[in-house]
């Protein structure tokens, strides 16, 4: 009688279905807290992984920006075959830890970060025939910058009377900065009420504006990094009085009617 193979004598004798035993599970870890690194230094993404590495091991790290899908990564450098192969935009500043990343430590060396790395960076290993459980670790990174020298600007009637908004905005820093506007020299401090600001949008509504609101402002951003600042000058003017009536033309002047023109009547004799 021919002897059977193992999970077809077990269907055979038991009426069960019997599978082979799975290959050793891939195991990627990284912190779940995000990450952060001043500009112009060096990030360091970590990731370990747990599996039986074998010929066909693979890493792969890649890299997607803030707001946009997984799906829409970029790669950053690949291990397979024995071999490190960087690439894309980031590869001359790109390297691992340990290489070969053989040893369970698959951790992303990236130098002088730029505040475009800020991002979602991914650590991929891939090692048929281990079954995936875990084999995709997300990393965020959050790139440390001052703020980039604000823009002031205002808008609204700035004459005696008016309301006024000054707007300040960075359009780089990380920690997001916040925003402080001062009134510089030695003028009477105005009303209470009068000025309102926004530490957030960086915006400062004055309110019944008078001569002594003229003069010049100064917002600061700051955070964590450091600071920048703008100035602008503000110039309240007298309200204008309205236009009064066209005043009536003595008797006797010539009237201006449809085009043409007349003179009064004569009087009687």
């Amino acid at each position: 009688m021919a002897r059977l193979p193992g999970p077809l004598l077990c269907g055979a004798l038991l009426g069960l279905v019997c599978m082979t035993a799975p290959g050793r599970a891939v195991e990627v870890r990284v912190p779940a807290e995000p990450l952060s690194a001043p500009v112009g230094k060096t990030a360091e993404l970590t990731c370990t992984y747990s599996t039986s590495v074998t010929d066909s091991f693979a890493l792969e790290w890649s890299f997607v920006q803030l707001g946009k899908p997984i799906s829409a990564s970029t790669p950053i450098l690949y291990f397979t075959n024995g071999q490190l192969y960087p690439t894309g935009s980031k590869a001359k500043r790109a390297s691992l830890l340990q290489n070969p990343p053989t040893g369970g430590v698959a951790t992303l060396k990236l130098a002088d970060v730029h505040p475009s790395d800020t991002g979602t960076y991914l650590c991929q290993v891939n090692n048929p025939p281990d079954f995936y459980t875990n084999g995709l670790g997300l990393v965020n990174l959050t790139v440390l910058a001052p703020p980039s020298g604000p823009r002031c600007s205002q808008t609204g009637d700035t004459s005696v009377g008016g309301s006024a908004a000054l707007r300040c905005s960075s359009s780089e820093g990380a920690p997001r900065p916040v925003y402080n506007w001062v009134r510089l020299g030695s003028l009477p401090t105005p009303p209470p009420g009068s000025m309102v600001q926004d530490e957030v949008s960086g915006q400062l509504i004055l309110t019944n504006l008078s001569r002594a609101s003229s003069g010049t402002y100064r917002c600061v951003a700051t955070n964590q990094m450091g600071s920048a600042s703008c100035e602008l000058t503000l110039s309240v003017t007298e309200r204008t009085p309205p236009l009064l009536g066209l005043r009536s033309k003595p008797l006797g002047w010539p009237i201006l009617a449809m085009g043409s023109w007349r003179s009064p009547p004569l009087p009687p004799l």
